[in-house]
């Protein structure tokens, strides 16, 4: 441990830039791989078919319940928006389904593009640092005393090498991971935007009777015990999508 402080003490200050981006670097591949791989994960077909089955059973208030049990997911949020317009005209329908995108699809992409301005940045203070090694080692040729003119010149080259060697350590593997992070933000992309495109579709084919309060909160009262509840769909474990 002491001999890599001792690395990065050489490196001066640049290195010990570079040593924060990377730590800035690998707290956002953490945030965002929790949040895309776990806490957005769904099992999409189970939950799909059950708000498909509400829809043409025309119970769009289940469908609804239903959402709510997952409403931190983007995905039943968004169908959670398309739902309560369902008895709406098309074109309030299609609306609503451009709302949802808008509003859920940002969560997928939040800060990601963060961690390629990273791994940029890490390369060019590695760049930077070479530069200032190669200065010193120049000055140490052209000015320096003889007597120091060695330590002098192994101090500037090992300044370059070291930030140039800090430098793509932070940016490679922060580019590896942006890219296996973007490729899973773009699948649920693409699987929010297509089931959210069916939900509409499927919609927009059924009749659909106006939603009310008393559709989703009865108020009619059942004997002593007070307001009638709405049955609670069956729930399930979300699984991966």
């Amino acid at each position: 441990m002491s001999g890599f402080l001792n690395v990065i003490q050489s490196s001066g200050v640049v290195g010990w830039v570079i040593i924060f981006t990377g730590l800035a670097g690998l707290a956002l591949i953490f945030d965002r791989a929790k949040v895309l791989f776990f806490d957005y994960r769904m099992n999409v077909p189970e939950f799909t078919k059950q708000i498909r089955n509400y829809i043409l059973n025309k119970k769009p208030e289940e469908a609804l319940i239903l959402c709510a049990q997952f409403d931190s997911k983007p995905l039943a949020s968004a169908f959670k928006t398309i739902i309560e317009k369902s008895d709406r005209d098309d074109e309030a329908l299609f609306q609503s389904h451009d709302i949802a995108l808008s509003e859920n699809m940002p969560l997928y992409s939040k800060r990601l593009h963060y961690l390629s301005m990273l791994a940029n940045v890490a390369t060019l203070l590695g760049l930077l640092g070479t530069i200032h090694g190669l200065i010193v080692s120049f000055e140490a040729v052209a000015q320096a005393d003889p007597s120091q003119k060695q330590a002098m010149l192994a101090v500037g080259i090992s300044v370059s090498m070291y930030t140039t060697a800090f430098g793509l350590a932070v940016a490679i593997p922060a580019m590896v991971f942006f890219s296996i992070l973007t490729s899973r933000q773009n699948q649920l992309i693409e699987e929010m935007t297509e089931q959210c495109s069916k939900l509409t579709e499927l919609i927009s084919t059924c009749h659909i009777p106006q939603l009310t309060k008393q559709n989703i909160f009865p108020e009619k009262t059942n004997g002593k015990n007070g307001p009638a509840p709405v049955a609670a769909p069956p729930s399930f474990t979300p699984k991966a999508g």
